[in-house]
C-alpha cells in the first residue's frame, strides 16, 4: 500500500505539471491561471452546496431513525472531491469535478462500492458488528 501511494503522490503532480505547461503554451499563461482560479471558485461552490444538501439528507435520515449509508457515501465523495479542487491543475479538478456531479458520482460510487464489496470477500477488509 505504501508504494502505491509513494507511486500517486510522485505520478500525480509530475502529471499535473505537463499538463499546466501544454495548457500554457496552447492557451497563454494568463488564461491558464484564470482557468485554474475559476474552477477553484466553480469548485467551492459546488462543493458547498452538494455539502449541504447531503447534511440536510443525512439529517432527515437520522430524524427518521434510518441509518444514512447512502449519503454518508454522498459526503465522503464531496469531501475529497473539495480537497482534490483545492490542488491546483486540470487533472485533479477533472477528478472532484467527477465527485461532486450527481450524475458522476452516482457511477462512482457503484464502482466504489463493488470495490469494497471485493475488499471484505477476499478478506482484505473485515467488518465488526456490535451487539
Amino acid at each position: 500500500m505504501f508504494i502505491k501511494l509513494l507511486i500517486l503522490f510522485i505520478s500525480v503532480p509530475i502529471v499535473e505539471i505537463y499538463v499546466l505547461l501544454e495548457a500554457g503554451e496552447l492557451i497563454g499563461l494568463w488564461p491558464t491561471i484564470s482557468l485554474i482560479f475559476l474552477t477553484g471558485i466553480a469548485g467551492a461552490y459546488l462543493a458547498r452546496t452538494q455539502g449541504s444538501d447531503t447534511a440536510k439528507k443525512i439529517q432527515i435520515a437520522l430524524q427518521k431513525g434510518e441509518m444514512p449509508t447512502e449519503e454518508l457515501l454522498d459526503g465522503a465523495m464531496i469531501l475529497a472531491g473539495g480537497i482534490t479542487l483545492l490542488t491546483p491543475g486540470f487533472v485533479t479538478d477533472l477528478i472532484g469535478f467527477s465527485l461532486l456531479l450527481p450524475v458522476t458520482r452516482t457511477l462512482i460510487k457503484e464502482l466504489t462500492r463493488k470495490w469494497l464489496k471485493r475488499m471484505v470477500e477476499t478478506g482484505q477488509v473485515h467488518i465488526h458488528y456490535r451487539q
